[in-house]
């Protein structure tokens, strides 16, 4: 027997992750992709109206935001999941369906939590590079890569950070070619892309997509989100999850959040122009940049990446570095050292401040127009 506790090795060997989430309160923050308005009125009136001693007395009672969400987004309350923000809903679906060795399918770069919950399951991890100059989705290579073994294949839809996108051509192409793994299909951008998978949902029972309550609905304090799938799987799912993952609160505010669809179409409407309006900046400026279907850009600022993100951050401007993230593929024109800033954009009136306010040299304005691809 050992003489000392070790953790189990699929632990020991990943890598630690910490995202930067200290002091950024009262910044204006570009770097996380949340939603610096703030979410519906709504939902503080609806938080303030319910919350008394004896809501906090008991465990949380989810009929009613079940009913609600199930009917927001037009499934049967026995397809939904409700989930501890979309981490929990990656969390679940690799614990209900990948085993120690199983190969699991992720995009690089893309969201970490992909590679963090297949890891802690000791999973085999496979990544599919997305494809330069434009990061667009590669899908004949993902293709190309299922396999016998494959149980799980994990795709943001729009991506993080690139902001690229697969069509439902191109997802019913990976279905079609998986029928024997779990495939995830993240909308946590859904609402500034408009194509959702949803409506495929019936059609293939090995499909499961999820969507967060973080980013438009501004409530990424509460962390709750939501797992859709066939009825079969989700009462699988709920046998890998904690009864009571979801705190009250938060399901009491999604309920209310949904309910203000004009706050969420009044929110997308201004975070879309003010897209255009980055983009048409970095394009002044003669910045690179990947077009993309989410509330955020990536750009290329070539050397200076490091320097803008810190010049910014002493202007209470926060901004997310991914250089580490992005291979080194761009033989024309990126040399060591240089790589991509991603800026999340909201209100263009806050987008005026002096994130452009200087000239930075690049080659080239949008790598790629298509922001889609199959």
């Amino acid at each position: 027997m050992p003489d000392n506790l070790t953790p189990r090795k699929a632990v020991r060997d990943m890598a630690p992750y910490s995202p930067p989430t200290g002091n950024r309160r009262d910044k204006l923050r570009l770097d996380f992709n949340e939603n610096t308005v703030g979410c519906s009125p709504r939902v503080i009136e609806r938080l303030k109206s319910a919350l008394d001693t004896g809501l906090l007395t008991v465990y949380p009672d989810y009929a009613k935001a079940k009913s609600a969400l199930s009917s927001h987004f037009r499934v049967k309350p026995e397809e939904l999941l409700l989930t501890n923000g979309t981490d929990e809903a990656i969390q679940v679906l690799i614990n209900t369906y990948v085993d120690d060795g199983d190969e699991v399918i992720a995009l690089r770069p893309s969201y970490a939590m992909y590679r963090f919950y297949a890891e802690v399951a000791g999973a085999k991890i496979i990544e599919i590079d997305y494809q330069p100059p434009a990061l667009k989705f590669p899908l004949p290579e993902l293709l190309a890569a299922i396999t016998p073994k494959t149980r799980a294949i994990l795709i943001g839809n729009p991506n993080n950070p690139t902001g690229t996108a697969i069509n439902l051509t191109g997802i019913e192409k990976i279905l079609k070619a998986a029928p024997h793994a779990a495939v995830l299909i993240d909308e946590a951008y859904y609402e500034f892309y408009g194509v959702t998978a949803l409506s495929l949902l019936w059609k293939y029972p090995q499909l499961f997509v999820s969507r967060t309550f973080s980013k438009v609905y501004g409530m990424a304090a509460l962390r709750m989100g939501c797992l859709f799938s066939q009825a079969a799987n989700v009462k699988f799912l709920h046998k890998a999850q904690s009864p009571y993952s979801v705190n009250a609160l938060a399901a009491i505010a999604a309920e209310a959040a949904v309910a203000d669809t004009q706050y969420v179409e009044n929110y997308v409407t201004e975070a879309l122009a003010a897209r255009e309006m980055l983009e048409l900046g970095l394009e002044k400026l003669g910045i690179a940049y990947v077009p993309g279907s989410a509330n955020f850009i990536l750009g290329y600022f070539r050397d200076r990446a490091i320097e803008i993100r810190d010049a910014l951050r002493e202007k209470a401007i926060l901004v997310r570095d991914r250089s580490y993230e992005i291979p080194a593929f761009f033989p024309n024109w990126r040399k060591s050292g240089e790589g991509f800033t991603r800026i999340r954009y909201g209100r263009r009136s806050r987008g005026r401040q002096r994130i452009l306010s200087r000239r930075h040299s690049g080659h080239g304005t949008a790598l790629h127009r298509n922001r889609t691809d199959q």
